[in-house]
């Protein structure tokens, strides 16, 4: 398959995602999914997929923060100011 074909598939959504999973919601968090998603012209799945996606990379940078942060304080590497005096 070329790279032309699997970009438009992937445009007209028939690529497959492989897993699914069902969640429950309230009945106003289901409304006010629908409002977005009619307002934005995509579907439920696309924002929810995309709110999963920024809330377990926030996961794993707090993650990957809480691990260094020692390390940075050792350095001296408080605030972002001092971070941005070392790179610089």
């Amino acid at each position: 398959m070329s790279l032309l074909h699997y970009a438009t598939m992937v445009q007209e959504k028939e690529v497959k995602m492989p897993g699914t999973i069902t969640i429950r919601l309230t009945e106003k968090l289901r409304r006010d999914l629908e409002k977005v998603a009619k307002a934005e012209k995509t579907s439920r799945s696309d924002i929810i997929r995309d709110t999963l996606e920024r809330y377990v990379a926030l996961k794993r940078f707090q993650q990957l923060h809480k691990r260094v942060l020692p390390f940075a304080e050792a350095e001296g590497l408080i605030t972002d100011e001092d971070i941005f005096k070392t790179v610089s």
